[in-house]
């Protein structure tokens, strides 16, 4: 593979392989091979040793281990490390070695962290309560998880959830104003940190329409109206609460705030197929996973496309340079 443009010299940044048994140790190995040698000196690789080794020697790229920093983290035995098998032991690695690089991250050791995909119904298999890296991310730094967001980029979007893996009743309980001004406030610091220094934003309404003046329900009324009128009065350029098929026609923001999980990733996918990022915002540690899942289809097999991945370092290294 040739060398990438990434420009990660003179930062630290740690690279988790996601659940052992999905596509995650081959993507992290294909885009730590797209680096130059020094690129790949400021990169850490976490993950069960024997996982990454078996996929170097599949991948040919043994050579490029050996003088790669690595931590050895969530181990898993022989007969739960098998390519494309949903089992708690690798829900378990993946949250383990997720935790330590996040870990690694609040003590300054590394800028940021980027997560290969887990799988989720390994992780509740293994016991562990689990809502997406944004929930690990709080957890680990000891903060409530409602200060910690998802924000998807990709496909020249910007869209930060106010609420995420719920159902949409339990989301709509939980929706407050308060809670929107937080996702776009954290939102906005992304964005500066991204280089935007004044990010213009936009409001999806909660119902269609943002409910119609009352017609499709009061939701808006009560919490995306007030939510979007303090954040004017902070001084933030904010426009809605608008229909989410209005605003995305538009396409005229630079950062958008979803209420709900299906707002905010069906258009990025739509957009960026397999190439998004998905950054954990609000926290102490800086996380960005991928766009996409751990495809256990096609685990093992050498044919996962690391583009995601390689994207998502670019997309870090810009983070932590700003």
């Amino acid at each position: 593979m040739q060398a990438s443009s990434i420009d990660t010299v003179g930062q630290r940044l740690a690279l988790t392989v996601g659940d052992p048994n999905g596509v995650g140790p081959e993507i992290a190995l294909k885009a730590l091979a797209s680096l130059s040698p020094a690129q790949r000196a400021c990169m850490v690789l976490y993950g069960p040793a024997s996982v990454v080794d078996r996929t170097a020697t599949q991948l040919g790229l043994q050579e490029m281990l050996r003088g790669l920093d690595r931590v050895d983290v969530g181990r898993l035995s022989s007969q739960a490390a098998v390519p494309g098998r949903i089992a708690p032991e690798a829900g378990a690695s993946a949250i383990a070695s997720a935790s330590a690089a996040i870990e690694a991250c609040r003590r300054g050791e590394v800028d940021a962290v980027v997560a290969c995909p887990h799988h989720e119904t390994a992780i509740h298999q293994a016991g562990i309560a689990f809502s997406g890296y944004p929930s690990l991310v709080a957890r680990v730094c000891g903060v409530p998880e409602n200060a910690v967001f998802l924000m998807l980029v990709g496909g020249g979007l910007r869209i930060v959830h106010a609420t995420l893996h719920e159902s949409v009743q339990s989301a709509l309980d939980r929706l407050t104003p308060a809670l929107v001004v937080d996702a776009v406030r954290a939102g906005v610091e992304a964005c500066r940190r991204l280089g935007l220094a004044q990010p213009s934003v936009a409001v999806f309404g909660i119902n269609p329409h943002a409910s119609e003046g009352g017609l499709f329900g009061a939701h808006d009324a009560r919490i995306s109206f007030p939510a979007v009128e303090q954040l004017r009065a902070e001084g933030l350029e904010v426009d809605g609460p608008t229909g989410a098929d209005v605003l995305l026609a538009d396409r005229r923001h630079d950062l958008y705030c979803a209420m709900l999980h299906d707002q905010g990733h069906i258009p990025v996918k739509l957009l960026a197929p397999r190439a998004a990022s998905a950054l954990s915002i609000g926290g102490d540690a800086l996380l960005s996973s991928v766009g996409h899942g751990s495809a256990m289809d096609i685990a093992g097999r050498g044919i996962a496309d690391p583009a995601a991945v390689i994207r998502t370092i670019a997309l870090l290294s810009g983070v932590v340079a700003a």
